[in-house]
């Protein structure tokens, strides 16, 4: 079997493990040891494609295309790029990070664990997927068990939160497939037959008229599970009710579907659609990041304030792409990484924090820092890391977001930068105001004074996600020149 089919064949071997498997030892155990070995396949990933492109300079390495519907000229094509691979990346460490933190469920932990591979296994055919409807197949296996895994493990209002999730991607996923099927049946244009095929699409001239009204739609499509303001809503609500390994994967991997959807299809595919719509996306961008900053101020439920600053992060990625040159679209794939490692990583604490105190509301907590000083101190570093501070991911990517996006001379995107750049000043405000609030100072509540220190299986779980996020803090340029390297075909394609 091809090295990009495992990640599809792996986790499939592990939910029908999980299926047959007894009690909750059994099912974490194969859980860990399906989730160790696609971290291993990626880490691995990374070798062979650094290797393969010394030979092969090709748009997709490691392609392969089997018939699938012939009829339609629906084809199984895969193939990746550096920014394929980084992605698969995140996905196989947040994956497994989940899991530690899963170590004690106790509710129904089979279907959970299936539930959550499944999951992955949609977002990983998705990032390798060349072929579009195998992609938006793909997109449907990620995104549909969310509704379980909010309904059924979820806390407070997870019916509301799951259906409310539920109804909103799957409206955009209407919308999504109309742009797709526009794509399709406009991708005969220069006399060749109809092709799902994104490489064969990219060397067709499709029409402008076409272009222009179908690249909102594919745009909006995916930038719904990116939160794009103001189809945002259905965030907070999702995150806020989730269990904390689906509030990982979710934010942390599934809302990178959206920002790579519109890079790798609506943009890529539709450019001259791309030239036309960019300001109006651009406008509804940078007021989602201020707008998701501002809102994470007014919050006390820790979850909503993580949740709001992913709206705030997410929009940036967006705008970042939106500016349509190399050093911003470096900068929005380092911040889609990097965001996917720190919003884990907080939901994760969070997820601790909850577990010992009954409560995410930050006005009943206090002192945490004395009772509970690992957890506390790896809240502070990732706060530190949100706000953009030099040495961590999020100063790098958001440094190549607002350099890029200045270099415009157009004063509409110099004002836009400027207001999308005080939101690092925001996120500074509500990080430290979390942690005054919650880690120092007194113990409020003497129930408090006293509680069980980190384990070894959620220490295992925040050091996955905090070793990626130093690391591309301090060395990116291998990250950045892998990164660099697959936007050339885009930057031929769009300008």
């Amino acid at each position: 079997m091809d090295i990009l089919s495992l990640f599809v064949a792996v986790p499939v071997i592990t939910i029908l493990a999980l299926v047959f498997s007894k009690g909750l030892k059994q099912a974490r155990l194969i859980a860990m040891v399906g989730s160790f070995v696609q971290l291993g396949m990626a880490i691995n990933l990374v070798f062979a494609y650094f290797k393969e492109r010394v030979v092969n300079n090709d748009i997709m390495v490691f392609t392969k295309d089997l018939v699938w519907f012939k009829q339609f000229n629906i084809h199984y094509s895969i193939g990746v790029d550096g920014i394929s691979v980084a992605l698969l990346v995140l996905t196989s460490i947040v994956v497994l990070a989940g899991v530690f933190i899963s170590w004690k469920m106790k509710d129904l932990p089979k279907e959970f664990f299936v539930s959550l591979i499944v999951l992955s296994t949609g977002v990983y055919g998705f990032f390798i997927s060349i072929d579009l409807f195998t992609m938006f197949v793909f997109y449907e296996i990620a995104v549909i068990p969310m509704y379980l895994l909010i309904g059924i493990w979820g806390s407070g209002p997870k019916e509301y939160s799951a259906m409310k999730l539920t109804l909103m991607l799957m409206g955009a996923s209407a919308v999504l497939l109309i742009g797709i099927l526009g794509i399709y049946f406009n991708s005969n244009a220069d006399g060749g037959p109809l092709t799902f095929n994104i490489l064969e699409i990219a060397q067709v001239n499709i029409p402008v008229e076409a272009q222009k009204l179908f690249f909102p739609l594919t745009f909006i499509g995916f930038a719904v599970i990116g939160a794009l303001f103001p189809f945002h809503t259905w965030s907070p609500d999702g995150h806020a009710s989730a269990p904390t390994a689906v509030s990982m994967l979710h934010a942390g991997v599934l809302m990178k579907l959206g920002g790579y959807g519109v890079f790798r299809v609506a943009m890529f595919l539709l450019p001259e659609g791309t030239l036309h719509w960019s300001w109006f996306f651009i406008i509804l961008s940078a007021i989602g990041v201020i707008y998701g900053a501002f809102a994470a101020i007014k919050q006390t439920d820790l979850k909503y304030i993580n949740a709001y600053s992913s709206v705030s992060h997410l929009g940036m990625v967006l705008f970042a792409l939106l500016m349509l040159n190399k050093t911003a679209w470096n900068g929005a794939i380092l911040q889609s990484l990097s965001h996917g490692f720190m919003t884990a990583l907080f939901f994760a604490l969070i997820g601790m924090i909850y577990q010992r105190t009954n409560t995410r509301d930050i006005t009943k907590l206090g002192g945490l820092l004395k009772v509970i000083p690992f957890i506390s101190v790896i809240y502070v570093i990732a706060g530190l890391a949100s706000l953009g501070l030099p040495g961590f991911s999020g100063f790098v990517a958001e440094m190549n977001i607002f350099v890029g996006a200045f270099q415009h001379d157009d004063m509409f995107y110099r004002v836009a930068t400027i207001i999308s750049v005080s939101a690092i000043v925001v996120t500074a405000v509500y990080v430290l105001r979390v942690v005054g609030i919650m880690l120092m100072g007194p113990v409020k509540n003497n129930d408090f004074l006293e509680l069980p220190k980190a384990t070894w299986f959620e220490k295992t779980g925040i050091l996955l996600l905090l070793i990626p996020i130093v690391w591309i803090g301090v060395a990116p340029l291998w990250l950045s020149d892998m990164i660099l390297a697959s936007l050339e075909p885009f930057i031929k394609g769009v300008l």
